[in-house]
């Protein structure tokens, strides 16, 4: 949810400057960050226990906490820009700073929306059983790093069973 409601806001804010400053598209930009943070806010409490599922050491666990930091780092740009905007929310156009704040974290989002798919995608973060997730979940034998190799399920030849 947080994904949607912030590239809203992100197209909101550049129809405000397109229209000549309608300050209603900027209301709507405001709002949308803020139902943003809430869902942010959210998500964040369960991927942490996700977080915590985690074997450490592992690739799975690596790419977890990059895709943590990375949205948290979001999120408080988008705290921030909610901030900057507020006393500006009325005047119409939303102004270059916070829309070149929105465009540069949607970016960061990407990086971190890409990393959170490939944890489930790729790794089968809480949607396959710990055989299934191989390639993720080895921990480097002294020191190297595990050879990538398929997960357990498709050597099998079935798919991953859902929990």
């Amino acid at each position: 949810m947080p994904i949607g409601a912030w590239t809203g806001s992100l197209i909101f804010d550049i129809g405000s400057r397109v229209t000549g400053g309608s300050a209603g598209l900027a209301r709507g930009s405001f709002w949308l960050i803020a139902i943003g943070l809430a869902g942010a806010l959210a998500a964040a409490l369960l991927g942490f226990l996700d977080l915590i599922a985690i074997p450490l050491g592992t690739r799975a666990a690596r790419t977890a906490v990059l895709h943590m930091s990375l949205v948290l780092l979001v999120t408080a740009a988008y705290a921030g820009n909610l901030l900057w905007r507020h006393a500006e929310v009325a005047a119409g156009k939303v102004p270059l700073g916070p829309l070149a704040l929105s465009a540069a974290s949607m970016a960061v989002l990407g990086a971190g929306g890409y990393l959170g798919g490939k944890l489930v995608f790729r790794y089968g973060v809480r949607v396959a059983e710990e055989s299934d997730r191989a390639d993720g979940y080895q921990l480097p034998a002294s020191g190297r790093a595990a050879e990538p190799r398929p997960p357990a399920a498709a050597e099998r030849g079935r798919a991953p069973r859902p929990r």
